[in-house]
């Protein structure tokens, strides 16, 4: 070995012969030291995240418009400005604990509040009020002493003696660019004087190019390589920012004289910050990278929970679920909206990917940093009623954002790549990239919606139809790529019989799922009501009577104690009742004691009879006309039979209309009923009213009443009401026959494809497809044209494609 250490070989054995959970302990401690920049982000987010306050706001506001864009790594400023910042709020928050202020007299009253200023600053009274800000100090402390134990605490300081000495080089002079890590994360020095600025003239433009994170000896190959550059090139490079500074600190006294000290200090904000997102746009050089895809996830992630959660941003915060909003047609506000900023934001992230301008990221993310900020703290808790603090959902939704604003950051600081080749998914020719390309073909109008996308904002010479052929050319070759890689790894030797494994394992899966797919909807009902259905039980049973399309005669309802269900006994006996009845029998099979409920309705109506006396006239005439099919008699109360009219039986079905059960029935003939008209003459006047009473009640001893037995049917969960809603017709119409047409495509038509399937090689046809994206890319669209029409005419001539196609 090169280089050998007694003591480090002993150091380094002794730490191997720890115990494994020691040695994990080690590693997670390792994890952290090496992360403690990001622990210190994460804890300041959740104190936001609990906290919620104008307080804790700034922090995460600066995090990432400043810190995650900072090149390469924050700057001592920034975290002494978040320490500081720290502190203090401890002490502004302690201070406000105190009770002789008049907000915290009544702070059980207002603590719930959302719009309450002390709640909105954050200097409440409340429990454990510096938990989370204490514990965010001893990561700030902790991401301190890593830097100092590094050397990486002071290197703005080295950086700017450094500086100094070389002010007399050609090479530092004048430098186009961006400035090293110390000078960039200076520019952002917010109380740095336009004076410092004159001083250091020679400094801001020596240290436009970024430093490499740590040697002298990087430092000085920069200087040696830029030292042999002309004149010309220098002078080239300078940026316009440099003449605005230099402008600046000559005009300084005219400044000052005519704006005032207030404009003085706007300029003295205002210029370190438009240099730190200069330097950020035009960068000299950098690491290009492409996280879109993990942006893409974030928001995917954060669409779910608007569409799972999507109560949570309404005003209404009782808990709910889309698909029961959307069954009754509603569309809520609060999702609409949500849903469609999601969207927004994800078409304008895909445009900016494809069009690859930082300025509009970096545009497109402080306009996003602030108005979610905004909407999130300020304009959601008087939305929702509630602090946001207390709406889970939201603090969920918040924190994914706040991932997706790092890795925006991350992609400004970095830059986009230069080349937008094909898909993510088709980087590699597996099965999992297979399968997952083709879900994502399978999702609704997402493949059409990229190709149009990508179409829009990528520059090419190709009409949209000829852009979407060489999409659908491409993804298919890819699955047949995959495919054919497949067989090579898993080769089958010729001439031998498909393993058993394999023909039960593969044709058994589809012959169980197609027959499930087929008789589900059997299945499903039958089972849905039976096993997983719940009793539905009237809660009030109603009769209305009406004579002669006169004023009703009898309104009575039944309630509560009214309603009563039958004891194993009473059942027992009223299935007896119906014993040779196989009519009835049948009915009654579906249904149990828990299902039929004995309504006892009271005989007299509960509302007086009020009519008219012309109308009155008319119906006493009518009931003495002998020649109507029944008979009456007349005295002080006025009485007839009302045969076969009183149905006894109803069933409730999970619908709203209730029907009677004619095999219940005997020979399908309703009950008989009596109906008699009360009068009562006192003081207070004449008031009638109507009695009914039911002749051969099974239940109820009672004279003047009524029974009537309601049969409910199950209905189907919550949960599964949306399914079972349809109907089984709905279901075979929706699944059936859906899923039934995809199934045949797969297994009709396959002979008219024949010459575009079984292709044995689709190396050379890939390698076209990728040459089209890649002179697009470039910029050679004429190029571009002739690599399309050899394409086309690949698939025009079968024989061409044979050779195409061929083994190596």
């Amino acid at each position: 070995r090169m280089f050998h250490d007694d003591e480090l070989e002993e150091s380094e054995k002794f730490y191997v012969g720890q115990p494994r959970v020691l040695l994990l302990i080690y590693a997670l401690y390792n994890t952290l030291v090496a992360r403690s920049e990001m622990v210190c982000y994460f804890v300041i987010i959740l104190n936001h995240m609990i906290s919620a306050s104008m307080i804790t706001l700034v922090l995460p506001i600066l995090i990432f418009l400043w810190a995650m864009l900072s090149v390469p790594r924050p700057s001592k400023r920034f975290w002494m400005t978040a320490i500081v910042y720290t502190e203090v709020a401890i002490v502004i928050k302690y201070f406000f604990q105190f009770g002789f202020f008049p907000w915290n007299k009544h702070v059980d009253y207002t603590k719930d509040k959302p719009y309450h200023p002390p709640n909105i600053i954050g200097i409440e009274k409340k429990e454990g009020y510096v938990h989370y800000d204490l514990v965010q100090l001893l990561a700030l402390f902790f991401h301190r002493s890593i830097l100092k134990c590094h050397g990486l605490w002071d290197e703005d300081e080295k950086g700017d003696s450094s500086s100094s000495k070389g002010d007399t080089d050609d090479e530092l002079s004048l430098t186009g660019g961006r400035r090293d890590s110390s000078a960039s994360l200076k520019s952002v020095n917010l109380a740095a004087s336009v004076e410092s600025i004159h001083v250091h003239f020679p400094e801001q433009q020596t240290a436009i190019r970024r430093k490499s994170s740590s040697s002298i000896s990087q430092l000085s190959h920069r200087s040696s390589f830029s030292s042999h550059r002309s004149k010309r090139d220098i002078f080239k490079n300078i940026n316009h920012t440099t003449f605005s500074l230099y402008f600046l600190q000559c005009k300084l006294p005219v400044i000052k004289l005519h704006c005032g000290l207030c404009c003085f200090r706007t300029l003295q904000v205002y210029v370190p910050i438009r240099q730190f997102f200069y330097n950020l746009i035009h960068p000299d050089y950098s690491a290009v990278t492409d996280v879109y895809v993990l942006m893409f996830l974030a928001d995917t992630v954060d669409f779910i929970i608007i569409v799972f959660g999507f109560w949570a941003f309404g005003k209404h915060s009782a808990a709910a679920d889309i698909t029961s909003s959307l069954s009754e047609d509603q569309v809520p506000e609060a999702f609409l909206v949500m849903v469609l900023i999601q969207f927004g934001t994800m078409v304008v992230d895909r445009a900016l990917y494809l069009k690859k301008t930082v300025m509009g990221k970096v545009i497109f993310q402080v306009i996003l940093v602030f108005g979610i900020h905004f909407w999130m703290f300020f304009i959601l808790p008087g939305v929702t009623e509630r602090k946001f603090s207390q709406n889970t959902v939201a603090q969920l939704w918040y924190f994914v954002k706040c991932v997706y604003f790092g890795l925006s950051a991350y992609q400004i600081r970095c830059g986009y790549p230069t080349r937008v080749l094909g898909n993510f998914l088709t980087k590699s020719y597996n099965y999992v990239n297979l399968f997952l390309f083709q879900g994502f073909r399978l999702v609704p109008f997402l493949t059409e919606l990229r190709a149009v996308m990508d179409w829009v904002w990528t520059d090419t010479t190709l009409s949209l139809s000829s852009w979407i052929c060489v999409e659908d050319i491409y993804a298919h070759i890819f699955i047949l790529k995959c495919w054919r890689e497949s067989e090579k790894r898993y080769p089958q030797p010729r001439g031998q019989k498909k393993k058993k494994v394999v023909k039960y394992g593969m044709g058994g899966m589809i012959i169980i799922l197609l027959i499930c797919i087929v008789w589900f909807p059997l299945l499903f009902m039958s089972l849905i009501k039976s096993v997983a259905g719940i009793t539905n039980k009237p809660l009030d049973v109603s009769i209305k009577i009406t004579l002669g399309g006169y004023q009703p005669i009898f309104t009575m309802s039944a309630q509560q104690s009214q309603l009563k269900d039958l004891n194993q006994t009473g059942f027992s006996t009223f299935l007896a009742s119906y014993r040779g009845n196989t009519a009835a029998l049948q009915f009654l099979e579906g249904y149990g004691k828990e299902d039929i409920t004995l309504a006892d309705l009271e005989g007299n109506s509960n509302s007086l009879w009020t009519i008219s006396p012309p109308s009155r006239e008319k119906m006493i005439q009518g009931l003495l006309d002998f020649s109507a099919e029944f008979t009456v008699v007349l005295s002080w109360t006025i009485q007839r039979t009302l045969r076969e009219v009183y149905p006894y039986y109803i069933k409730a079905p999970s619908d709203s209309l209730a029907k009677p059960i004619k095999q219940l029935l005997p020979d399908c003939k309703w009950k008989n009923i009596t109906v008699s008209l009360v009068k009562n003459v006192s003081s207070e006047g004449v008031r009638e009213w109507w009695v009914l009473n039911q002749l051969g009640k099974r239940f109820t001893s009672s004279e003047e009443s009524l029974e009537l037995f309601i049969f409910s049917d199950k209905v189907s969960p919550p949960s599964l009401g949306f399914l079972a809603g349809y109907g089984i017709m709905g279901l075979y119409a929706s699944v059936v026959l859906v899923i039934g047409k995809f199934v045949r495509e797969f297994f009709s038509g396959i002979s008219h494809s024949i010459m575009f399937e079984e292709l044995p090689n689709v190396d050379r046809i890939l390698k076209l497809c990728t040459d089209i994206f890649l002179v697009r890319e470039t910029g050679e669209l004429e190029l571009e044209e002739d690599l399309y029409a050899k394409l086309i005419f690949l698939y025009r001539s079968p024989e061409t494609m044979i050779k195409w196609t061929r083994e190596k």
